[in-house]
């Protein structure tokens, strides 16, 4: 018998279902770090207390900002782990120009609910330190469940969902912070190119002023503690693509950029000086 028009639409809506989940399930998988990455998958991979995270480049570029910011005003790991867990579900770490109503940025803030305009919002700078200033409002916020401080900064319609990204947040949140060394590791084939005075730019920007000096294309960190020179450190990593970052130095570690294999944090030698930071960019 020859198959009716509506039994080859059934099968091909069937396809398409499957297809979708398929998708869907691989994209949950990688995303998660559960699968093998395809040869030269450029990539980020967080990894602190036994767990991983992976990143594209530019959620570990936005990420390295909102983390850094946190450092920056000197508050505690905890902030940058709501701030993660935030923006891992307003925007999956994505610095949108649209959303509900009138919502923008990486937050989803509103500029109808004073939050600023839709310009400053979509700054990243901007919209996290916003973030902060709601967040450290908020009495009892260094101790409270995590999603019910979120909820209470945000005034979310799903004020639940906050709790689905609490651990990948807090494993962000430690590595960026310095508080798990040699945590964070990129692979980036864009082959940029910059400038150490762009990068000094960057890392002032984000954490406020930094001892350094610059030799050609070596920039040289001395950071006041090893947990800010790995935050320094990890900052570089993660904005390679950025600044055409080649090689990262945080006292005995060194990590290099590598053009089809995920690059590891190994014994450097010579070593740098104890919390000291040294970063080499594409010439």
């Amino acid at each position: 018998m020859r198959p009716t028009h509506r039994g080859l639409g059934c099968l091909v809506l069937a396809l398409v279902v499957l297809i979708a989940v398929g998708v869907g399930a691989f994209t949950y998988l990688r995303d998660r770090n559960l699968t093998p990455p395809t040869p030269g998958q450029q990539r980020c991979v967080v990894t602190a207390d036994g767990s991983s995270v992976v990143l594209d480049l530019d959620q570990a570029r936005l990420t390295s900002i909102i983390v850094g910011l946190s450092v920056r005003r000197g508050l505690p790991a905890r902030a940058a782990s709501i701030a993660m867990a935030t923006v891992y579900q307003e925007t999956g770490i994505r610095n949108l120009d649209y959303g509900d109503r009138d919502s923008v940025g990486l937050f989803q803030q509103r500029p109808s609910q004073g939050w600023g305009t839709e310009k400053q919002l979509m700054d990243p700078y901007y919209a996290t330190g916003k973030f902060y200033d709601a967040l450290v409002r908020i009495k009892g916020w260094e101790t409270g469940d995590i999603t019910e401080v979120a909820q209470r900064v945000q005034r979310s319609g799903y004020p639940e969902a906050y709790r689905d990204h609490e651990a990948d947040a807090r494993v962000l949140a430690s590595a960026l912070t310095g508080h798990s060394p040699q945590a964070l590791t990129c692979l980036d084939r864009s082959n940029s190119r910059s400038t150490v005075s762009a990068l000094t730019r960057a890392l002032t920007k984000t954490f406020g002023t930094v001892s350094h000096s610059g030799d050609g294309q070596v920039l040289t960190i001395r950071a006041r503690s090893s947990r800010l020179a790995w935050a320094y450190g990890h900052f570089a990593v993660a904005n390679a693509s950025q600044y055409g970052v080649t090689g990262v130095t945080v006292a005995d570690r060194q990590w290099r950029t590598d053009n089809l294999n995920l690059p590891s944090w190994v014994k450097a030698g010579p070593a740098a000086a104890d919390r000291e930071v040294v970063v080499t960019l594409r010439p």
